[in-house]
């Protein structure tokens, strides 16, 4: 009965967790759709600047990598310890996939002049300028998401080798797998605001 509450708990704690981070993301969604309305011609013009194959591929990366999460917390429930650990490794693997894309695209637009503070955005239209000030804002943010996600997958993968992550015991790899789900979530909505934007 203890072990069950102490499950319970960890699972409201994930969700409010997550929840707060919902709203974060949210408000700044809720930003970009103030100023989009503003500068619609502005926030079409910054969105032909960025590459959507580079936005494309990490959308495919992080759906791939939600699936192969959720996998291996099937396989560990089925007490198939490597099935699991191999997901994982995957999973990981996509995560730098991701960031290695995204640190090409930012490395394109730094070269181009488009950058914060940059002379380029400062002299361009204010909506272009905002456009880009809300693309670094929220890609990064949700970069440092990625990373904070992998490390949690990280840690998961080492108690299931060290075998404290079995059949039984799994809350820690289904609260990462969780929060990986939100990081992918967040993506979701992030490729068609800035990639697809008209």
């Amino acid at each position: 009965m203890e072990k069950t509450i102490d499950k319970t708990g960890v699972r409201i704690g994930m969700w409010i967790f997550l929840y707060s981070e919902i709203i974060l993301f949210g408000g700044l969604f809720v930003l970009y759709a103030v100023y989009f309305h503003m500068y619609p011609e502005d926030f079409g013009a910054g969105g032909k600047e960025l590459n959507r194959i580079f936005g494309t591929a990490n959308t495919l990366i992080l759906l791939f990598s939600s699936f192969t999460v959720a996998a291996s917390i099937t396989a560990i429930q089925r007490r198939k310890k490597g099935v699991a650990v191999g997901l994982l490794v995957v999973s990981l693997l996509c995560g730098v996939g991701f960031l290695v894309n995204k640190y090409f695209e930012w490395g394109a637009k730094f070269h181009h002049g488009l950058y914060p503070n940059s002379d380029k955005l400062l002299e361009s239209d204010p909506g272009f300028n905002i456009f880009f000030g809300l693309y670094y804002t929220i890609t990064g943010l949700h970069g440092l998401h990625v990373i904070i996600g992998m490390v949690l997958l990280g840690v998961s993968l080492v108690l299931i080798v060290c075998g404290r992550i079995d059949e039984g015991r799994y809350a820690m790899l289904e609260n990462s797998g969780l929060y990986w789900h939100l990081v992918d979530l967040i993506w979701i909505y992030v490729f068609p605001l800035f990639y697809l934007v008209l």
